[in-house]
């Protein structure tokens, strides 16, 4: 069973918690029928997500084999079968069409089909054609934030759709970053070849000051405030900014760059992510 669950990529559905930040950011959290269509939602991405790493390790299954770690990954170490992974993957995909069912929109089931064909996009080719690589990594947070959004019939403020956009462009650069940082010349990934560090590095900083200016301006903009009827929502951006230093600081370190690794294996920095989410609740619902 914990080859299906390596498989699957159960721990990198922290990043599937993106479906409830609308809703969160809405004051309507425990609002049992937008809670209740906010879980579907979840459930139906993360089945889709762990289908995207099975076609992807499928895909790449030589190429991890030659990989210092991606080696011991389930099929490149044929703990588990082609075969097995693809009948899992219909699984999978069944439990997310039926979840998707219950929360049906025309519009957030367009955005999970094309959250679908961008990564087999990526998974067949784009990955290894530079700009498009990190943009459809990128896309991948944005799909999330806006499917969770119009599941759960909240509408997103400008602002927070800007400062998710910038932000995820970010992960994304770092990610690469890192990759070229820690990997010799011939590593899997072509695609690092086109990178420049300091192309990245220039790239990485454009991104993580817009990042933080479109936050700002959400949390202290007339409409959001009238909106939470709350102005203390600004407070907030002092911890942001902690938030980004510490993730910056660490992608500059020895990290691997995947935002899900970063944050697990560094408490300063998921105790000032539980800070964060601590101060909205307090402000959105106490």
């Amino acid at each position: 069973m914990k080859h299906y669950l390596k498989l699957m990529r159960v721990h990198h559905y922290i990043k599937n918690l993106l479906v409830f930040a609308a809703l969160g950011c809405s004051g309507q959290f425990f609002h049992l029928e937008k809670l209740s269509d906010g879980i579907a939602a979840f459930t139906a991405f993360c089945m889709v997500s762990s289908v995207v790493y099975i076609i992807n390790d499928i895909q790449d299954k030589e190429k991890d084999r030659n990989h210092p770690v991606k080696c011991s990954r389930p099929i490149a170490s044929e703990a588990i079968s082609i075969k097995n992974a693809c009948i899992l993957a219909m699984i999978l995909l069944i439990i997310a069409a039926v979840c998707n069912y219950l929360t049906f929109h025309v519009t957030s089931t367009s955005l999970l089909i094309l959250y679908l064909i961008l990564n087999l996009a990526y998974s067949f080719g784009l990955k290894n054609i530079p700009i498009a690589d990190v943009t459809i990594l990128a896309a991948g947070f944005l799909i999330r934030i806006l499917y969770g959004a119009i599941s759960t019939d909240i509408v997103i403020s400008n602002w927070l759709y800007l400062t998710v956009t910038v932000l995820a462009f970010y992960f994304a650069l770092g990610k690469r970053r890192n990759e070229l940082q820690q990997i010799s010349s011939g590593e899997t990934r072509q695609v690092l070849k086109s990178y420049p560090v300091h192309f990245l590095d220039k790239s990485m900083g454009m991104c993580l000051t817009l990042a933080n200016a479109f936050y700002a301006l959400w949390s202290m903009d007339e409409k959001t405030v009238s909106f939470y009827h709350n102005k203390y929502l600004i407070f907030t951006v002092p911890i942001v900014l902690l938030i980004t230093l510490k993730y910056s600081l660490d992608i500059e370190g020895d990290s691997d760059g995947d935002p899900v690794e970063v944050l697990i294996h560094d408490k300063v920095l998921l105790t000032l992510c539980i800070l964060y989410l601590t101060a909205m609740f307090t402000i959105l619902y106490l």
